[in-house]
């Protein structure tokens, strides 16, 4: 039976793990978790074994347990398979949504919408930069909700924590470049936002599995760019709040 140590154990790692205080490839050891916990070396391990479970951490015969870490070719292969999950799930949500999944769909788009405006009007936008981040995050769950397939919203959340984790916390990009042109790819992504919403809304599957697998295409294409880069040695930076949306990171 799973002891309330490792349930302890667990929480502490792995909100540590998405918040990016315990970064990609970062050795997990055993005895200095368990000193930190407060608990024996048993529960830390067992909540080491949930978390790989989880495909959060990667644990190695002689060289133990480190947070998870992707190459150029697993991340493609994750996004594929998040892209196909999510996409279909949108198309479910346009045939299954009740109203109140359309409401809380729609709140969440507005406060994006008032929260890209203000950021657009403001010079400094970091006060609203996690706002927004935010309620990305629930415009999305939302639409997993709506689709009425716990199996698959199971799945594409642990993709999401996943891909948080190994692209959303990881200094893989190139310039960012002045607000002007983050202004006009930040009311780009609201725009996409809104065609899915309406696609749901109309009850169109085919519109909205489209319009999301646009949306998402376009984050993995430049995420696995970035990857490619930091692959070939290239100089990196943070990524943009753009680039992070859904990452969960702020």
């Amino acid at each position: 039976m799973k002891s309330v140590n490792t349930d302890v154990a667990y929480d502490y790692i792995r909100k540590r793990i998405l918040s990016g205080e315990f970064s990609p490839g970062q050795a997990l050891l055993t005895e200095t978790l368990a000193a930190e916990i407060e608990v024996s070396r048993t529960p830390v391990r067992d909540a080491l074994r949930k978390l790989e479970t989880d495909g959060l951490v990667t644990i190695r015969a002689h060289l133990g347990a480190s947070v998870k870490k992707m190459n150029l070719k697993e991340f493609r292969e994750m996004s594929d398979l998040r892209l196909a999950l999510e996409s279909h799930a949108a198309g479910l949500a346009a045939v299954n949504h009740t109203d109140a999944d359309l409401s809380a769909i729609k709140f969440a788009l507005d406060a994006m919408r008032f929260l890209t405006d203000k950021i657009v009007a403001a010079d400094n936008e970091q006060p609203f930069l996690g706002d927004l981040v935010r309620e990305d995050i629930r415009f999305h769950i939302a639409i997993m909700a709506a689709s009425k397939n716990e199996l698959m919203q199971r799945e594409i959340m642990r993709l999401h924590l996943l891909h948080r984790v190994v692209s959303g916390l990881s200094n893989i990009d190139g310039g960012a470049g002045p607000k002007v042109e983050s202004d006009v790819r930040r009311l780009a992504v609201l725009a996409k936002h809104e065609d899915i919403y309406r696609a749901i809304a109309g009850g169109n599957s085919r519109e909205a599995k489209n319009e999301m697998g646009y949306h998402l295409q376009e984050l993995i294409d430049h995420n696995l760019h970035a990857l490619a880069r930091a692959e070939a040695g290239v100089l990196s930076r943070d990524l943009t709040a753009e680039e992070l949306l859904y990452s969960g990171h702020l």
